[in-house]
């Protein structure tokens, strides 16, 4: 048994002795990654940092999109020691300069065309020592191929289970991302648990997750699940559309899926009367937020196979309350995963009945070891063994969960978290708006997104598609409000703060 518990070794070089050396590990367009290469190559990743002046228990951020380098990256900064930090591809620079200032970044990895966005934000870091360019060449930063061929290669260092392996950065409630850090121990564990006993990875599968590999989501369903099995996922670098999707059906054929009930639906409005390149398809999933039910029924009435329901976040790495294969019922979250522990409480911490609605809590050996320089809101977050996840339920006698809805004001849009608070500082910095709130609503296939109230400054007059493009730019693509409502007032609370419920109607 190998004793080095650095997670590298479990998802990489262990498929040498086990005769994987040619297996194609990733697919990405025309090219392929075969876990021999991916074992080779991520061993030079050490000399390429030391040359560089990084160690171990630097960080190394990575604003890298889903491409065969990613994985390289990311177990090559493992086996030296160093602490990845996936980056949401998806961020404004101001957002990238906070996360890159916050985790003290030595090091970042970004894919060329996203230097536009980032090189703004490179500037006046101090712990900053350099910059490697994917996918090109640039003068912001060095050639990340080129350095890479020249790099020789190192050992694997030695890691304990309870070491700090890398980090995600979830998004909080005033829209600020906090540092999430995860030990080696937690990836192996979300395969060994969600992996192999719901999803039932095999080694014979092709897996493709719409999800990136940035979100704690698509980390598990590109990486640490097929990973764990020897099996191939396929990566699709640019944005998860319908069409790209089917395309990616077409050519490649998975038999394994996973989703997020916009997409999911979108899919479904494009379809006809099959969908295209899932004769394989044996499985898929969905997480990010409840999936309504219509979408899994007309979906397994079009591939003959059901969408596994499920809840994870961040803070617990992937799932650990899901649906599962022979035990489906749309419009719930299923029960827990094995090797999970949940909790309903009050909000006194007291558990509660059956049937009436209460905080989960969960318990498992994913959990995070906290957030980086947020004690409060770690202290708050992980109580012990347990972990909050702010998310409201019902459990019925079957020990199966309903959603209900979130602890505070927070939602989920497409899978990541929205902040209305962040949202409503955007409106109020456009100069035709005085203030703004925003609350969820649901569109036409029953998925949550933004809406926003807004009362204009001096009685301007409000251009509702230039505001929504103003919020795109301030806070990211997928948190624009979908409808606005021009109004005189808010309602509010004799000390000034908006009552959103009002206007929920």
């Amino acid at each position: 048994m190998h004793d080095n518990a650095n997670a590298a070794f479990y998802f990489v070089d262990r498929h040498l002795s086990e005769g994987r050396a040619d297996k194609t590990a990733f697919v990405e367009g025309d090219r392929h990654l075969t876990y021999g290469t991916l074992a080779e190559q991520s061993d030079g990743m050490a000399d390429l940092f030391a040359r560089r002046g990084l160690g171990p228990e630097d960080r190394a951020a990575m604003i890298v999109l889903d491409v065969i380098e990613f994985p390289l990256i990311f177990f090559g900064a493992m086996k030296a020691g160093v602490i990845p930090v996936a980056v949401n591809t998806l961020l404004t620079t101001e957002q990238y300069r906070y996360i890159l200032s916050d985790s003290r970044a030595r090091a970042v990895f970004v894919s060329a065309p996203l230097l536009d966005m980032v090189r703004p934000a490179l500037k006046d870091l101090p712990h900053l020592r350099a910059v490697f360019v994917v996918g090109g060449s640039d003068p912001a930063g060095h050639d990340f191929a080129a350095e890479l061929a020249a790099s020789a290669r190192r050992p694997m260092i030695e890691a304990s289970a309870d070491e700090t392996a890398f980090w995600l950065y979830s998004s909080g409630s005033t829209g600020m991302p906090k540092g999430v850090r995860h030990v080696h121990s937690a990836m192996p564990a979300t395969a060994e648990t969600y992996g192999a006993q719901v999803l039932g990875i095999r080694e014979d599968d092709t897996i493709f997750s719409a999800a990136k590999l940035f979100f704690a989501y698509g980390l598990g369903n590109g990486m640490s699940f097929p990973m764990s099995v020897g099996a191939t996922t396929v990566l699709l670098p640019t944005r998860p559309t319908p069409d790209a999707v089917f395309e990616i059906f077409r050519t490649h054929q998975p038999t394994i899926y996973c989703g997020v009930p916009t997409l999911y639906a979108a899919m479904l409005a494009s379809a006809e009367d099959t969908l295209p390149g899932t004769d394989r398809l044996r499985i898929s999933i969905s997480a990010g937020e409840a999936l309504p039910a219509e979408i899994g029924e007309r979906w397994q009435a079009l591939t003959g196979t059901d969408i596994l329901d499920g809840v994870g976040s961040t803070e617990m790495l992937h799932i650990f309350l899901s649906n599962a294969p022979g035990d489906v019922v749309y419009g719930t979250s299923g029960r827990a995963v094995p090797g999970y522990e949940l909790r309903l409480v009050d909000e006194t911490g007291t558990a509660v009945p059956n049937d009436e609605v209460g905080e989960l809590l969960v318990n498992g050996a994913t959990a995070a070891d906290g957030y980086w320089n947020q004690r409060a809101k770690s202290r708050a977050t992980f109580e012990g063994v347990w972990t909050r996840t702010g998310d409201k339920y019902t459990r019925d006698a079957d020990g199966r969960y309903t959603y209900c809805g979130r602890t505070d004001d927070m939602f989920k849009v497409s899978g990541q978290w929205v902040s209305p608070f962040e949202v409503e500082q955007a409106l109020a910095s456009h100069p035709h708006v005085l203030e703004a709130a925003v609350i969820p609503a649901l569109d036409e296939a029953g998925l949550e997104k933004p809406k926003a109230f807004v009362v204009p400054l001096d009685s301007a007059e409000i251009d509702t598609t230039a505001l929504q493009d103003h919020v795109k730019a301030k806070v990211g693509p997928w948190k624009y409000p979908r409808w606005v409502d021009v109004v005189p007032d808010l309602p509010k609370t004799a000390t000034g703060k908006i009552q959103r419920y009002k206007l929920r109607g």
